[in-house]
């Protein structure tokens, strides 16, 4: 009986520290991998600068006076508009393989972007001229966009379908007489960009990114409503934007 108990004294001890080696051992679970797979909503601001090439305010002023075709030559009223731009973006990324992301997202932002020129009327009085001003209101955007995640930052580039909203305006006085034409534009182009993203706390990430938006060409409908005189200009234009914004992850996994 004696040997019985020595026995399972023995091994009771030698238990007792195994299974102490194997409480050691296991330790808290593994933090999980951030991924941006995620669906987001944010805000940005930021400021842009755009190249407006207007043609031609000149025979547009004169030949409406006029009542018909009197201007020779062509006369394009370059302006390089700048300003700020405030707006909101949404979207949703999938990461893969395992460091890419791809997505989608749509932005818009309400913009200041606007500058004016003066050009000379030469068939009026001395020291008649016009003043054309541009103004960019709007800019929106559907895009897609890849990236490289590296942990919590994400660099990325972007492209898709883009419009923007812009108004001119011709203005000044023709033979004593003052003027003002008027005239609106929205129109579709195209936008390329890139971008570097940070997820700083939780669900909630910071980016900085550039954006270039070709416009092309349109003609646009000037109309002064004063003297009752319409006719058109061709607007060629570009812009460009540099934004910062925040961006909460609805479905992220930080």
């Amino acid at each position: 009986m004696n040997k019985l108990i020595l026995a399972g004294a023995a091994l009771a001890s030698l238990s007792i520290p195994a299974l102490g080696a194997d409480m050691r051992v296991k330790g808290p679970p593994p933090v999980p991998l951030f991924t941006w797979t995620s669906c987001f909503l944010g805000m940005h601001a930021g400021g842009g600068w755009a190249q407006k090439d207007v043609t031609d305010p000149v025979q547009l002023v004169q030949d409406a006076f006029e009542g018909g075709p009197v201007t020779t030559g062509v006369t394009t009223a370059s302006i390089s508009p700048s300003g700020g731009v405030v707006g909101g973006q949404f979207g949703c990324d999938y990461q893969f393989a395992p460091n890419w992301v791809i997505g989608v997202e749509g932005a818009a932002s309400g913009a200041d972007i606007k500058s004016n020129t003066l050009v000379v009327l030469p068939l009026g009085d001395p020291g008649d001229s016009a003043l054309v001003t541009a103004r960019t209101d709007f800019l929106a955007s559907v895009t897609g966009r890849l990236g490289y995640a590296v942990d919590r930052w994400l660099f990325y580039v972007r492209g898709g379908a883009a419009w923007a909203g812009d108004k001119f305006t011709v203005t000044g006085a023709f033979l004593g007489t003052g003027f003002g034409f008027e005239g609106l534009d929205t129109r579709p182009g195209w936008t390329v960009g890139a971008g570097v993203e940070w997820a700083f706390s939780g669900s909630w990430s910071a980016r900085l990114e550039y954006d270039y938006y070709g416009l092309g060409t349109r003609t646009i409908l000037m109309t002064d409503t004063l003297n009752a005189l319409s006719g058109f200009v061709d607007v060629k234009q570009n812009v460009q934007t540099v934004k910062v914004g925040v961006n909460f992850h609805v479905w992220g996994e930080p």
